[in-house]
């Protein structure tokens, strides 16, 4: 029933798809993708592809190991060499959509304010990237990024952009680094440009312990 399942969605989705190709060509000629080579593909291929990319696998049973609830000891910087701010703050994980995914609530306080946090974690097991979305209640934009696994020291580096408010005509880059210590101990370093020369600094640091 499960295979059936996947069958049926992965021919809706590779149809839907195909028609999104041709919507694209007759609708859009200033749109770069209509003059990209559309390279056809049959439907064992697709249907195969397709499955791969929905099936959890060793990178989603990584993920799923961090399942519970943490404390964490944050540490921010507002410009490079300032003082440092210290918080605390909890963050709840839980796997969703049968493994895919993982869902993460932080909540805790910055800057004296109430601070809360969503962040949804996963592996394209298409693009074999760890993708990741952030919002919370500082701001009215959504931050991605993607990330490669370091097995040598047990880390994502997340690469992506981010809204800054004082220039908003353009995204600044961010970059993260978030390293599985152990079954315990995690850390996230977060860094971004200094707004007074635009270099890349440390922003924030977050260490997890599992309560």
């Amino acid at each position: 029933m499960k295979n059936l399942f996947f069958a049926v969605s992965t021919a809706i989705l590779f149809i839907a798809c195909d028609k999104a190709k041709i919507d694209v060509k007759t609708s859009s000629e200033k749109d770069s993708v209509a003059n990209e080579e559309w390279k056809p593909v049959d439907s064992a291929t697709a249907t195969k592809a397709w499955m791969e990319y929905a099936t959890p696998g060793d990178m989603q049973k990584m993920l799923a190991k961090s399942d519970g609830n943490w404390i964490g000891e944050t540490t921010m910087w507002m410009e490079n060499g300032g003082q440092p701010m210290t918080s605390k703050s909890e963050a709840t994980n839980k796997m969703m959509f049968d493994g895919r995914y993982q869902m993460s609530n932080h909540k805790g306080n910055m800057m004296g304010m109430p601070f809360e946090g969503i962040s949804i974690l996963g592996f394209d097991n298409a693009k074999k990237k760890f993708v990741s979305t952030w919002v919370d209640n500082m701001g009215t934009g959504i931050m991605n990024m993607e990330g490669d696994w370091n097995p040598s020291t047990k880390s994502i580096e997340f690469k992506g952009k981010m809204t800054d408010p004082t220039r908003p005509e353009k995204d600044c880059n961010v970059r993260e680094v978030f390293t599985f210590s152990d079954d315990n101990t995690q850390k996230m370093e977060m860094y971004g440009p200094d707004a007074k020369t635009g270099k890349e600094f440390k922003t924030m640091e977050i260490v997890f312990k599992r309560k």
